[in-house]
């Protein structure tokens, strides 16, 4: 459109509201609609809401998008190499394309502040005069815990994906608050560990029926060793090791399900090896996985459908994903896990071929995001690396593997391994084959690859990945998504990360 008509025409629709309104100012000056701010949090209702507000940005993360390729689950799905596409153009698996323009990264890290601006809205309300509201006992606590949870989880994507995106840990209030500076180090990270431990001491152990799903304590605590276990991979600092321990054996009544399997079935969720899911499935009815969440209506199934992996119509011709080679050949002929995870022709059974949703572009099947056997893969590396008995963390790798073998009956299938064992690179070889294997398709593999390069345990180059597309990978480049242009544009005092 050409501008000086575009002038013109604001001018001319201005010029006509002055002269319907004419000098009444109180025609101009209307009172609003609906809620606003200042009347809203006026309940424990109201904080209620706003603290299912912040859980609700989650929707964003694990929709399921097949028809365009701005869906964050991409990231987290394809970056590693366990999951690998037939499609030689695509960034996410093959890295080298990727750039400050690049869609889905300006999605996940614009969705990813907006749930910590949500969260830190609640937390400005929580330690503000509204909070003298509060009558139910523990209330305001739980509150200002799940807020911290969900502040610290998007802090956690952040290090892992962007590394020096901003910290923001306050409400913006003032116009030099738009432009903060690039984060360094490890301060994300930081942060998500202040925030975990906090929430940790303020969640509840459980909530009742009707709020299953929400976090608590175990969440909390599973959380904080785990970004524990990250930063000592970056640093190497045994201390954060001990302290990943002693937040791991705070975690209390939880314990691996019997089958594999239940952990991907809707039938099945939020049993006892859950530490935290997305909550899929409501009562609302509905659906339109292609809506972020920012509509006031309840959508129905809004996750994460695996239609990447199912070959599902809404894919509008594009690639099926499958799992690697690499993978496949890395379960032993017998693992009964096997058969739950890929195919002989590698097509990926997670969620899939235990997910009852039917037909429709959504699923009911809650996505499993923290889960008890990565916890105790997590725990035994804390214990090997922070030089704690190596029969120990045998132990939790054991675990695991018994867990798998007792599936089918007299099982021998994965065996135990031999607590005798004291060489800490072959124990660490065991623990991180036991990760590809158990948490394969789940959308872990990056985070751990990263860690694990930063940490010196592997080298990450264009060889190791197991895609069936050739790979140009690039350290230090690769092991950050680039800052977004639309962060980059607007604001001076934000630089590209390295080699963007």
């Amino acid at each position: 459109m050409n501008k000086n008509i575009f002038k013109v025409t604001l001018l001319f629709l201005f010029s006509g509201m002055v002269a319907i309104l004419g000098c009444d100012k109180k025609k101009l000056d209307l009172l609003p609609t609906g809620p606003t701010e200042a009347n809203f949090f006026a309940s424990e209702t109201d904080f209620n809401r706003a603290v299912l507000g912040v859980y609700a940005k989650m929707s964003d993360f694990y929709q399921y998008n097949g028809s365009a390729p701005s869906s964050p689950m991409t990231i987290f799905l394809l970056m590693g190499d366990d999951i690998t596409t037939n499609n030689s153009n695509e960034e996410l698996e093959i890295f080298s394309p990727l750039q400050s323009a690049s869609g889905r990264p300006s999605h996940l890290y614009s969705r990813l502040y907006q749930m910590i601006a949500r969260a830190n809205v609640v937390l400005s309300k929580v330690d503000g005069p509204e909070a003298s509201i509060y009558k139910t006992p523990n209330l305001k606590n739980s509150h200002k815990g799940e807020a911290l949870f969900l502040r610290g989880f998007a802090n956690y994507y952040l290090w892992n994906y962007f590394g020096t995106a901003p910290v923001r840990n306050n409400r913006v209030v003032d116009a030099a608050d738009f432009r903060p500076s690039n984060s360094t180090g490890n301060q994300l990270l930081d942060q998500a560990i202040k925030d975990f431990t906090d929430a940790a001491a303020l969640l509840p152990a459980s909530w009742d029926q009707a709020n299953r799903g929400r976090v608590t304590a175990n969440s909390a605590n599973g959380f904080l060793g785990k970004c524990l276990v990250f930063r000592a991979s970056a640093t190497n600092a045994a201390a954060d090791y001990t302290a990943a321990i002693t937040a791991f054996n705070k975690i209390s009544g939880l314990s691996l399900v019997p089958k594999f399997q239940d952990n991907f079935s809707d039938a099945t969720e939020n049993n006892s090896e859950s530490l935290f899911e997305f909550q899929a499935t409501n009562a609302f009815g509905g659906n339109n996985p292609w809506l972020d969440n920012d509509f006031d209506n309840a959508i129905g199934d809004m996750t994460v459908y695996w239609g990447y992996y199912s070959d599902h119509w809404s894919l509008f011709g594009n690639s099926r994903w499958f799992g690697t080679s690499k993978l496949q050949n890395a379960f032993q002929l017998g693992d009964p896990r096997l058969e739950f995870t890929i195919s002989p022709s590698r097509t990926v059974n997670k969620y899939v071929t235990m997910d009852n949703s039917g037909g429709d572009p959504g699923s009911k099947d809650n996505y499993r995001i923290l889960r008890l056997a990565d916890i105790k893969l997590l725990q035994a590396e804390a214990v090997l690396q922070s030089n704690g008995s190596t029969a120990t963390a045998i132990g939790l790798i054991n675990e695991v593997r018994t867990r798998a073998r007792e599936m089918v009956p007299a099982g021998t299938v994965p065996a135990n391994y031999s607590t005798a064992e004291t060489n800490k690179a072959t124990i660490m070889n065991w623990i991180m084959n036991e990760r590809f294997i158990e948490l394969a398709g789940e959308g872990q593999r990056w985070l751990d690859l990263r860690r694990w390069h930063m940490g010196g345990a592997i080298t990450l180059n264009s060889a190791f990945f197991g895609s069936n597309v050739t790979v140009q990978f690039s350290a230090p480049k690769h092991l950050l998504l680039p800052i977004p242009n639309s962060e980059l544009d607007v604001n001076p005092n934000m630089k590209p990360n390295f080699g963007y």
